[in-house]
């Protein structure tokens, strides 16, 4: 029906309720960030987390659930525009993302019990200008080796550390690391 949010996704002619919380959605996209994490296990991490009765998912059946999964998590049958590099990091970009979500929503998302991740997907793709537009522009520029206007090069040089997508170390990288700096 049209205007209806999705509150169950149908797998292999069964219908699932799902966790349709944006929160849900964020942490589902937090662990598949997760350098500890191998694919397998990330794929667990979404069908566990999204699935409410995720024990009465078959085995054989996860294939189908993760795909639903990701068209639910990719906002439905919306158009897709081709992603060859990340340009956004939800966890590092939270501190300019929700201030645009809020303004576009007009009210502090993060204070409501309940939000549904396509709801917030609709705030989030009406931000319009803004901090967040610009860094998503310019990464967007970078990633397709787009040269920057002579704005978005001042704008890349003061907020560099902001713009740019950190690279998460697994424990085992970090630790590497520590172990190299140490003979220095």
């Amino acid at each position: 029906m049209i205007g209806q949010l999705p509150e169950t996704l149908e797998v292999n002619g069964l219908s699932y309720r799902i966790n349709t919380d944006y929160r849900i959605a964020l942490l589902i996209f937090q662990a598949y960030d997760d350098p500890e994490l191998n694919v397998e296990e990330k794929h667990m991490t979404c069908l566990n987390c999204l699935y409410t009765d995720f024990d009465m998912l078959q085995c054989n059946d996860y294939a189908t659930a993760l795909e639903r999964a990701i068209w639910f998590l990719d906002g439905g049958d919306l158009p897709k525009k081709s992603a060859h590099s990340k340009i956004i990091d939800w966890e590092q970009d939270e501190k300019i993302i929700f201030p645009a979500v809020n303004r576009v929503a007009g009210f502090e998302v993060r204070s409501v019990p309940y939000l549904h991740w396509w709801t917030f997907l609709g705030y989030f793709s009406e931000t319009g200008e803004g901090l967040l537009s610009t860094v998503l522009s310019i990464r967007n520029k970078k990633a397709k080796g787009k040269t920057l206007d002579k704005y978005e090069q001042s704008i890349y040089r003061e907020h560099r550390e902001l713009i740019d997508i950190k690279h998460k170390l697994s424990s085992e990288e970090q630790a590497e690391i520590d172990f190299v700096n140490s003979l220095l």
